[in-house]
């Protein structure tokens, strides 16, 4: 295979996003009490300026780490996303379900950009 140079594609601003990539240390025996934590955040995110990407609990192999994806159009609006969701009563009250239930045991946030050509693409065979 031969690689090709890159190309200076830039992505459209529309498409131009940050994301910020969640990892959870969670309890292995309260997987139902964060999939009730993330369940929340479907309507908050959304309403607060995020877009919602989707949270990930375990499936098959490691059991205590669960994911979320928030995408942005700038840090600059997940800094107001973020002072939203400590200021406002549904952000507030779905920290304080995750305090109260400790089944998260540690978050570490990573912000991601994409690379336009590898972003979204889809299956070009069926397996």
């Amino acid at each position: 295979m031969q690689l090709k140079p890159l190309a200076h594609k830039s992505m459209a601003p529309s498409t131009m996003k940050i994301t910020c990539f969640i990892e959870y240390k969670i309890d292995p025996f309260k997987l139902e009490q964060f999939a009730q934590y993330a369940e929340n955040w479907s309507d908050i995110i959304p309403a607060y300026g995020g877009e919602l990407l989707g949270y990930f609990l375990p499936h098959e192999g490691t059991n205590d780490t669960a994911y979320g994806l928030i995408s942005f159009d700038s840090l600059a609006h997940y800094e107001r996303y973020r002072d939203k969701l400590k200021t406002e009563a549904a952000g507030k009250a779905n920290f304080q379900l995750a305090k109260q239930g400790e089944f998260i045991l540690s978050e570490k946030r990573s912000f991601l950009k994409p690379i336009a050509k590898t972003y979204q693409r889809a299956a070009e065979t069926k397996l």
